[in-house]
């Protein structure tokens, strides 16, 4: 018998194996993040299948769609079968229609154990819109500071000695710059960042704050949510520091890593004409083409970065924690201690500052 479930309840199991059964352009739009792909139609097929149900009738709609599932049910059946190995399945469609009480039919028929999601997709994302649309229920710690200066190398730390920090940018697929989109391949699609957000706030419920750094509304191609947004605007601003040489070569480090960096690089800094004008763009030009890679960094750093988010370079009463990043492991033990007692704890409320920033 197929066991329905709820998108509630769905969590409940012990390491679901998620399997989307909607077409590869409904799959890479979003998805229950971790689910594979098994489309029963694709979207040519799709396409056809709904301008039959739209312009002629619902019967004629089904025996296409029929026609069309019916050469692939071996192997369809084979693949949940392989799946079904490695945990319970959980068969979904977009609102649980037709696509997956199907397939789910024809797998329960075969002995398989199954289960669907009541809803679809759309019940899920429902639940992800509903969560954007109330009050974020954490503090929200911020990191500030010029580029540079390490600050998703610092979350990537928090996060791996088990504080509750999260990637904005590795979310987004993008480091938030002009050139921030370089290597990281394509961006997700607003729904599946939601999703992604959304899921990464689940996995740390338990904890009272988490920990972000600075960004603007607008991340490449997505956009935060605005309570999450609003929740950065209102907590705990800390800034963070470094030498100017630090900064260059933590950037060169990570840029130059890229394949094809200097092709890339070259292609983004024409973006920046209308900013700095094309006597100093063709000048960083002429660096990059001729090796010079540290003045290049430093320039673009002195000449457009820190004038553009305007960071102080050294401590500021206007932020509630000052952190100093050119002894990496100190400032972290530092920070650390700073969270533990000052804002995991009751005593943590007096660590917000009365006063608001503006994204940078």
């Amino acid at each position: 018998m197929i066991k329905e479930i709820n998108v509630q309840d769905l969590r409940t199991l012990d390491n679901p194996i998620l399997v989307d059964v909607r077409s590869e352009g409904e799959f890479a739009e979003a998805t229950l993040p971790g689910a594979v792909s098994l489309p029963l139609f694709d979207n040519v097929e799709r396409a056809q299948v709904g301008t039959t149900y739209t312009q002629t009738t619902p019967t004629l709609a089904r025996e296409l769609g029929l026609s069309i599932i019916s050469p692939k049910l071996p192997q369809l059946v084979k693949k949940v079968e392989e799946l079904s190995k490695k945990g319970p399945l959980v068969l979904f469609c977009w609102r649980g229609g037709m696509r997956s009480k199907s397939l789910a039919t024809v797998v329960e028929l075969m002995g398989i154990p199954i289960y669907r999601l009541i809803g679809g997709y759309k019940a899920y994302r429902s639940q992800v819109v509903d969560f954007f649309e109330t009050k974020l229920p954490y503090q929200v710690v911020v990191l500030r500071g010029n580029t540079g200066v390490g600050k998703t190398d610092l979350l990537r730390q928090l996060r791996a000695e088990g504080y509750p920090a999260i990637d904005l940018e590795k979310l987004a697929n993008n480091r938030g710059s002009v050139f921030g989109a370089m290597g990281l391949g394509d961006p997700p699609s607003q729904k599946k960042f939601e999703g992604l957000l959304y899921e990464e706030l689940l996995l740390l419920k338990e904890f009272p704050y988490i920990i972000v750094e600075c960004e603007s509304k607008r991340i490449g191609r997505v956009t935060i949510p605005a309570n999450f947004f609003a929740a950065m605007q209102e907590g705990i601003q800390v800034l963070q520091c470094d030498s100017l040489k630090n900064r260059v070569q933590r950037l060169l480090k990570e840029y130059t890593a890229v394949p094809n960096a200097l092709h890339e690089i070259r292609l983004a800094l024409e973006r920046l004409i209308k900013t700095l004008g094309h006597v100093k763009v063709r000048e960083l030009r002429i660096l990059l083409e001729t090796g010079c890679l540290d003045v290049f960094t430093e320039r673009l750093l002195v000449e457009y970065y820190d004038k553009l988010y305007a960071y102080p370079n050294g401590p500021s009463s206007e932020y509630a924690f000052y952190l100093n990043y050119q002894e990496p492991d100190k400032a972290l033990r530092e920070f650390e201690c700073y969270l533990d007692e000052k804002v995991a704890q009751p005593s943590g409320e007096s660590a917000v500052s009365g006063v608001r920033y503006s994204a940078r």
